[in-house]
This record gives C-alpha cells, sequence and structure tokens, in this order.
C-alpha cells in the first residue's frame, strides 16, 4: 500500500518574528520614532523660518555661512556641512544596519530576504518609472528620477507617533527592513550616478585608510580616541575624491563585526549603533532637515507642483509609484514563492504600510540637490514636490490605518501580553510546558486567595445574621 502523501507547510510572510529579533527591532523602531517627530519639527521650523518675511534673510545668511580649513578642502557652508557631513552619520548607522540583516537579521535567509529585497526594488523602481513617463510625457528634466525612490523610515514613524497608530511587530518590521534595503540602492544611485569627477589621489587615500580601519577593527583595538580621528580623516578624503562623502559613512558601518561571540551581550556592530543612533536620529538628520526643507511656500508655489512635469513626477512617483511598487512586489512575492499572508493580517495592511512608505523626506532632499545642482529655482521647486508628495502620502496612510487600528490594537496587546510576568511575552512560550505549569501555580495561588476571600465573607455574612436574628428575639420578649 502506498504511502499517504504529506501536503509541505505553505510558508507564511510576515509573520511573527522571532524573539530577539522582535526586542532589536522595538528598540531601533523607538529611537527612530523620537528621532522622527524631532525631524518633524525641525521641518516645520525650517519651512516657518525661511517662510516669515523677517526671518527669510536670516535663514539664507546662516545656511550659507562657509567655515572649515580651506586649506584641506573644506571650507563649506552650514547647508553643506549638515548634507554631506551629519548625514554620514546617519549612513554609517544605515550601513551597521544592512550589515546586522545581512548576518543576524532577515536578510540572512535568502528564503527570508526575497520579500523585503523585491519589495524595496519594486518601491525604487516604480517610483522611477512613474517620474520617468511623467516627464517624457511633460518634456521635463530626467535628472531627478532618483527623487523619489526613497522611503523616509524616521518621518514614517513620526507619522505613526502623532496619530497614535499601532502596528503590529512584523508590519513594523517590515517597514524597517524595506527601508533598510531602500538606503543600500539609494547610496549606490548617489555613488554611481552622482559623481562627476573623480580624484584619484584622494580615493586612494580614503581607501587605504578604510584598510587601516578595517585592520584595526579586525586587531580588537578599542577607543574612541584611535577610531573618531581615522573616520575624520576617511571621511575628507572621501569627500575630496568627488565620491559623496556619505558614502565613507556605509563603508565604516559595513565593516563592524555584528555577530555576538561566546560571552558577548552585544556585537561591536550593536553597541556602536545603539551608542551612535541617537546622534543620528536625534541631532544629525533633524539639523539636516533644517538646513534643507526651507524652502518658499505660496498657494503658486504649491500650484506649479502640479503644472511642472519635474515636481509632479516626484509627487506621483511617491504617492502612486511607492504604493503599488512595494505593494506589487510583496504580492508577487508570494505569488511566485507559493507564500501565503499571516493569517493575522490582510492585504488591505500591506497596502497601508506601503502608503506609508511613500513618505519621503531626508534621502530624496539629498538626491534633489545632487541631481538639479546648478538650479537652485528648480531645486527648491522640487523640495516643495517632496514635502506635498510626502504629506499626501502620509494622509493617505492615516486614513487607511485608522480603519484598521481596532485590529492593530487588539494584535499588539496580544503580542505584548505576559501573564506570568517573566518579561518575554506569551506567545514565545506557549509550547514549553514551563510556562504552562507556572500560570497553573499563578492561576492556582489566586483560587486559593478567591477561596480564603469567599470564606471570610461567608463567616461575614452569617455573623451579620446572627446578630440580626439575636435583636429580633430581644425584641420579641420584650413586648
Amino acid at each position: 500500500m502506498p504511502a499517504p502523501r504529506t501536503t509541505a507547510p505553505v510558508r507564511k510572510i510576515l509573520g511573527r518574528l522571532s524573539l530577539p529579533e522582535r526586542r532589536f527591532v522595538a528598540d531601533a523602531l523607538r529611537t527612530e520614532t523620537v528621532g522622527g517627530v524631532l525631524l518633524l519639527i525641525a521641518a516645520i521650523t525650517a519651512l516657518i523660518w525661511a517662510n516669515v518675511p523677517v526671518l527669510h534673510d536670516s535663514y539664507e545668511t546662516v545656511g550659507h555661512f562657509h567655515l572649515g580649513p580651506e586649506a584641506l578642502g573644506l571650507n563649506l557652508s552650514v547647508e553643506h556641512w549638515a548634507a554631506d557631513g551629519l548625514l554620514a552619520i546617519f549612513f554609517f548607522v544605515a550601513g551597521i544596519e544592512l550589515k546586522r540583516e545581512l548576518v543576524a537579521g532577515d536578510l540572512r535567509d535568502p528564503k527570508a530576504a526575497v520579500l523585503p529585497v523585491v519589495a524595496a526594488l519594486c518601491g525604487m523602481a516604480v517610483p522611477a518609472l512613474v517620474y520617468t513617463l511623467t516627464n517624457v510625457a511633460g518634456g521635463g528634466s530626467m535628472a531627478g528620477w532618483a527623487v523619489p525612490t526613497a522611503t523616509d523610515i524616521a518621518f514614517a514613524l513620526a507619522v505613526l507617533a502623532v496619530i497614535g497608530t499601532s502596528l503590529p511587530s512584523a508590519l513594523r518590521a517590515f517597514l524597517l527592513t524595506l527601508a533598510v534595503v531602500d538606503d543600500l540602492f539609494a547610496i549606490l544611485i548617489i555613488a554611481i550616478f552622482f559623481t562627476d569627477r573623480i580624484n584619484f589621489a584622494a580615493l586612494a587615500g580614503a581607501v587605504v585608510a578604510l584598510g587601516v580601519f578595517w585592520l584595526l577593527l579586525r586587531k580588537g583595538v578599542r577607543g574612541w580616541y584611535v577610531y573618531v580621528p581615522l573616520a575624520l580623516v576617511i571621511w575628507g578624503l572621501m569627500y575630496n575624491s568627488g565620491i559623496h562623502a556619505t558614502i565613507a559613512g556605509v563603508a565604516m558601518g559595513l565593516m563592524l563585526r555584528c555577530t555576538r561571540r561566546e560571552g558577548e551581550a552585544h556585537s561591536p556592530g550593536e553597541h556602536i549603533e545603539h551608542l551612535v543612533r541617537p546622534l543620528s536620529a536625534g541631532l544629525a538628520v533633524p539639523l539636516f532637515a533644517l538646513f534643507s526643507a526651507g524652502v518658499a511656500i505660496s498657494g503658486g508655489a504649491l500650484g506649479e507642483v502640479f503644472t511642472q512635469p519635474e515636481t509632479l513626477g516626484v509627487v506621483l512617483g511617491l504617492v502612486v509609484g511607492k504604493t503599488f511598487g512595494i505593494f506589487g512586489g510583496t504580492w508577487l512575492t508570494a505569488r511566485f514563492t507559493k507564500a501565503s499572508l499571516s493569517d493575522d493580517l490582510e492585504w488591505a495592511d500591506v497596502f497601508a504600510v506601503a502608503t506609508l512608505a511613500g513618505i519621503g523626506f531626508t534621502v530624496s532632499l539629498l538626491i534633489d540637490e545632487l541631481a538639479f545642482a546648478g538650479d537652485a529655482e528648480l531645486t527648491d521647486e522640487v523640495k516643495v514636490a517632496v514635502l506635498l508628495g510626502s504629506f499626501a502620502a502620509a494622509t493617505l496612510a492615516t486614513v487607511l490605518l485608522k480603519i484598521r487600528n481596532a485590529k492593530y490594537r487588539r494584535m499588539v496587546e496580544h503580542e505584548e501580553r505576559d501573564e506570568d510576568a517573566d518579561g518575554i511575552p506569551d506567545i514565545y512560550e506557549e509550547d514549553e510546558p514551563e510556562y504552562h505549569l507556572r500560570l497553573a501555580a499563578i492561576y492556582e495561588r489566586k483560587a486559593a486567595e478567591h477561596r480564603r476571600i469567599a470564606l471570610e465573607k461567608d463567616a461575614a455574612r452569617h455573623a451579620l445574621a446572627e446578630v440580626a436574628g439575636g435583636a429580633g428575639e430581644e425584641e420579641q420578649r420584650r413586648a
């Protein structure tokens, strides 16, 4: 008799995270959320500073003020320092995130990595295509095709924080991993498409300095006083090479070890990321926003966004291209890998998160300044388009997420329930006999306590009845 066929279990996408991954994602997103709120405040401050007539001139004066050693080719404006200098810190953290994802996170497993990689690639290709088609039809400049390809995870999380919407951990992790892959390809786009000239002597010096950085890490040399000066040298040489200086931050981040050895609570990469991420999210990125988002906005300027192909392409790329690119990439991955969506989620949830990923700010503004360098007027017009497109994506995501928020809240409560109070959510212990024995002991103590209270209440009730009965007999004798 032939053996009965066994059906292979259907692989689930966007399912429950492992406990270590869940904790890492929670810590990372907590910092990014705070940084996102600061980013939002910085952007609003920049817009007020640049649009109030009595303050406008001071905004221009501060942003264009130059400082730095001229002999080293680093006499830059404050705005330039924010874009090339402070954002190197942001990309350093992005490099560490990418390295950790590749060696210890979701991207380590090729099967698990397919979803965020394909979704991120589609989420960059479709906006670029939307921009290209819009500008081919309207006769606009093709230089800004990369502007709507980037997702700003900090701004997206700030929107979630402001509207008070909870997202299940699987969707938050999906959004974070998307942003990591997005940042990787944004870095490649900047390095490949926005490098006009190369100073090979400076580039060779940067490569040698990076080699020294790598060697010191492998030898286990410690001390910020060694690495910070060396990092500044690497950054300065990379800047003078003609390649965008933020690439230096990514390269150094990728060199850090992100796997734990025996006896280590955290790998060096995780430890340094924990130290530097607040500096990136709380200082570097908000200051970049402060000196990049300050553009003059009027009713006429907002109206012109929809009449020029460059600006219209950016808005449509962020709102339409990002949403359908990420959603389509996710659906195609599930379709062709014969996977199914997690039982707790629906495709409407994926669509809402894809809409949220249409918020492009930090990297979009950076690419805008590189793409339209030399045309200050068009640069500012595209900045307005980035702001308007991000606002539209945030508004649409808010509506979609609010519709599902009650379900999300129940899911988050279920994920975080810890009845045995051991610091580990119950969903990670439900298959362990010890967990159920702990719960049984807890319920037995509660049952014993309730029995004791019931006996006390019953005794008190009988005592009260006896007192009432004795008082009635005394009245009868008197009568």
